[in-house]
């Protein structure tokens, strides 16, 4: 399990929308905290899906390495998996077929809904397509790096919104590496002030840094300045 206390989240997420059934009729239903975990991540995964036959074999779930990890708790995860997939079908949360295609059984896995219900038909005679599993996107321990509002989150506090449209200023004009050091350098000397952090990444676009470069349009050619117009446009050298 992850010792760190989960940052929050950042200002710009994507998002995953749950029929308002889901809080008023399912939640007040459900006494298991594996069957709402793995409903949750279906939601999760199908909302991700493209077309029309949205559905989740057994197999995927199996393979997804950010399910599996939320479901052990020292027992047959596996079995874990199993009976909380029951349990969402007996409930009427999912829809669930056993399908044959090219010699081999399917454990198919629908939300429970007109389009499914119509999907479901399809499956079962024979309508389908099962490509092997993939892992959930993104993976369970993949590093990201983190945005400037998870940044000044982090090292500084609560976002205001006139500091998020200087954040998002700040993010045009410089390049995200650039950021994150500035960070690193203010906290690591307890300087945790935007306006420090500020003064950091002027100091580099005007002085330069490493190779020099100054800005996120780098490729480009012509003066620095030129990649600088806004608030901070005239600190840059022409």
């Amino acid at each position: 399990m992850n010792s760190q206390p989960f940052p929050g989240f950042p200002a710009r997420s994507n998002l995953t929308p749950l029929p308002d059934l889901f809080f008023s009729k399912l939640l007040p239903e459900m006494d298991s905290l594996p069957e709402l975990k793995v409903l949750l991540h279906i939601f999760w995964r199908l909302y991700r899906k493209k077309g029309n036959m949205r559905f989740l074999t057994r197999e995927e779930l199996e393979s997804d390495a950010v399910l599996m990890q939320g479901l052990d708790t020292g027992a047959d995860t596996a079995a874990v998996l199993h009976e909380a997939l029951d349990a969402a079908v007996n409930h009427g949360f999912l829809l669930h077929a056993a399908v044959e295609k090219d010699g081999q059984s399917h454990d198919l896995y629908f939300i429970n809904g007109e389009a499914s219900r119509e999907a479901l038909a399809r499956a079962e005679a024979g309508e389908i397509s099962i490509q092997p599993p993939r892992p959930a996107a993104p993976a369970a321990k993949k590093e990201e790096q983190p945005n400037v509002f998870v940044l000044y989150e982090q090292n500084i506090g609560v976002l205001t919104p006139m500091i998020a449209e200087e954040l998002k200023e700040a993010e045009r004009l410089y390049p995200a590496p650039w950021i994150e050091e500035a960070f690193r350098e203010a906290a690591s000397l307890n300087k945790r002030s935007w306006r420090y952090i500020q003064r950091i990444l002027e100091r580099w676009s005007t002085e330069g840094k490493g190779s020099g470069e100054s800005g996120r349009d780098t490729k480009k050619k012509g003066s620095p300045g030129r990649y600088f117009k806004g608030k901070y446009g005239h600190l840059v050298r022409r």
